[in-house]
């Protein structure tokens, strides 16, 4: 076997810029997800009840929804460099403002607009990651992204709720914020300037719109709402669960919550290798499987042993199925990468602003924490029926003649091959 030349092994090393991109993604995520673990000392001081303080959690979820699709296309033409350092800075100036909140009214605006910022940097980013490296190298550095992610439901978000009890709530945005310059300042240093695509390679927003013309693609994102929703109609009242109904102290909800984040780094490792081969099973298996583990926790939530290993479960369960599901929408609109993953992110928000939103419904009504778990159950049921039923669509009609005329003739091809073999996928 030849070895490889040392042109190839430079080419193979990920640029540090997409390691940047990366620890913006930790920030990100850290600030999306760490209000599971703050809302008791958060409902305290702003004197308002947990499903209230729950809906700040909703709030970053509805701007996600709202501001990937919005700024994937508004910044489409724009200096890519530049949008960065922009989402970036308000997404800083959000958390500052966050840190100094004087009532919940101001405290649920910053979360709104810190959420836009988000999403406009995930839709961003993502396209600037994978102009960075070659063809064959962007699922590797998507996953550099992703994994950003990942590490701040291990860390990041642990690490909010132990500062948010001992030295506040607002501690947990300060450092947010920080995390934000931070990448800010490795943006500026690192990101190089791209050129924005013109001619014949410029991005035409009429031509992705038609992936919605699809009945596939609504099933897809279906799916990923379903599966978002089942999971954090329950991650986000996690932590008053534990407390309250498993009878831990609060001091053990970080640990539970780094568990569930090791769960999910498990799930998504093992989901990764297995979706290509298996993209429709992986997500039925997976949401099927999460469906279980909800149901189980509502019967056992009294066990504080049983809440801790099926919250680590919950994690694996629910990060088994992301990849393919990801991978399902980029197969399905291949053609149209402007909006593919920004939509597919609106999708999960979209779940993620639903399942809190159910939670919030059941505890008001009286039902307590267990509820919930029944709750989540009862999505991620529904998930793995619009699951069955994308397979079915999928094994009768084949590509979706929408997204495969969505694009020039080289990429409808292109398009129409990877939707007829669904083990051709892109995460």
């Amino acid at each position: 076997m030849p070895s490889s030349s040392p042109a190839d092994s430079a080419r193979s090393r990920m640029p540090l810029a997409v390691y940047v991109l990366g620890l913006s993604v930790f920030a990100l995520g850290t600030s999306e997800f760490m209000l599971s673990g703050l809302l008791q000392p958060v409902a305290r001081d702003m004197g308002v009840s947990i499903p209230t303080a729950g809906l700040l959690i909703s709030a970053f979820a509805i701007g996600m929804v709202v501001g990937a699709p919005v700024l994937a296309a508004a910044t489409l033409r724009l200096p890519r460099r530049t949008t960065l350092m922009a989402l970036l800075a308000v997404f800083g100036l959000g958390q500052i403002a966050g840190a100094v909140a004087p009532s919940y009214g101001v405290l649920f605006a910053s979360r709104v607009v810190s959420a836009l910022a988000c999403a406009g940097f995930w839709a961003v980013g993502a396209a600037v990651a994978v102009s960075l490296v070659p063809v064959n190298a962007r699922a590797k550095a998507m996953a550099v992204m992703v994994g950003g992610l990942s590490i701040a439901n291990i860390a990041g978000v642990p690490a909010g709720a132990f500062l948010g009890q001992h030295a506040g709530w607002r501690a947990a945005f300060w450092a947010v914020a920080g995390l934000s310059v931070l990448g800010l300042v490795g943006v500026v240093a690192l990101v190089p300037r791209t050129e924005v695509p013109t001619g014949d390679d410029q991005p035409r927003l009429r031509a992705e719109l038609r992936i919605y013309r699809d009945r596939q693609v609504w099933l897809a994102l279906a799916a990923t709402a379903l599966s978002g929703g089942a999971v954090f109609c329950l991650f986000s009242y996690l932590g008053p669960l534990l407390t309250d109904v498993a009878g831990l102290d609060e001091g053990w909800v970080p640990t539970v919550l780094a568990l569930f984040g090791v769960g999910a780094l498990l799930g998504t490792v093992l989901g990764g290798r297995i979706a290509d081969a298996h993209l429709f099973g992986t997500m039925f298996w997976g949401i099927v499987a999460s469906t279980a583990v909800l149901s189980t926790l509502a019967l056992t939530a009294h066990s504080a042993v049983a809440a801790v290993s099926l919250a680590l479960m919950l994690g694996f369960t629910a990060f088994f199925t992301a990849p393919a599901l990801n991978a399902r929408m980029f197969n399905l609109a291949n053609a149209a990468p402007t909006l593919a993953g920004a939509t597919n992110t609106s999708a999960f928000n979209i779940g993620n602003t639903v399942g809190p939103w159910l939670g919030g419904l059941v505890i008001d009504a009286g039902w307590g924490y267990p509820a919930v778990a029944w709750t989540g159950a009862a999505l991620a049921g529904t998930g793995a029926v619009t699951t069955v039923a994308a397979m079915r669509l999928h094994r009768a009609a084949g590509a979706s003649r929408v997204i495969a005329t969505s694009a020039s003739p080289a990429g409808a091809e292109g398009a129409h091959d990877l939707a007829a073999d669904p083990s051709r996928t892109t995460r």
